[in-house]
């Protein structure tokens, strides 16, 4: 009987974990190229192209991205990581990944002019009565006519 090389992988786990680990296999197939291309150009010459705040959020990806995959690393050597430090470094990441976002929320948010803003209320809210009328019926005081 032949048997193909599916056929001989099948047998070697469970057959109802198959599509988690092809899906599992294609995430670390686009884990491997994108470090190749990171790792393509050096580090000191990606940073000079970026701005501070960028290069904050390319350090804290790129420190999670670590974490993250010794995570996995953990978990398949069947150490629980909840219970070894590297929970406790991830959260210490998120906490700055968070910060940073602040910040560029912060930069990204409108400036309020206020001066604008007050004219645009006040005129908004302004309603003629009698007495306004009355002296918008007449010339303005700084125009004086000259009499011959």
């Amino acid at each position: 009987m032949d048997m193909s090389e599916d056929d001989i992988n099948m047998e070697e786990y469970p057959t109802e974990i198959h599509d988690y680990l092809a899906a599992f296999e294609k995430s670390l197939g686009s884990v491997d190229e994108m470090l190749k291309t990171m790792m393509s150009v050096s580090r000191s010459e990606l940073l000079q192209k970026l701005e501070p705040l960028e290069q904050a959020k390319m350090d804290l990806v790129s420190v999670y991205t670590l974490n993250s995959m010794f995570w996995v690393y953990l978990a398949t050597q069947g150490i629980n990581p909840k219970e070894h430090p590297v929970k406790q470094e991830l959260e210490r990441i998120r906490t700055y990944m968070n910060k940073v976002k602040e910040i560029a929320d912060k930069k990204k948010a409108s400036k309020l002019n206020k001066g604008a803003a007050s004219r645009f209320v006040r005129n908004a809210l302004w309603e003629p009565n009698a007495e306004n009328e009355h002296t918008s019926k007449t010339p303005a005081k700084g125009k004086k006519r000259k009499m011959d």
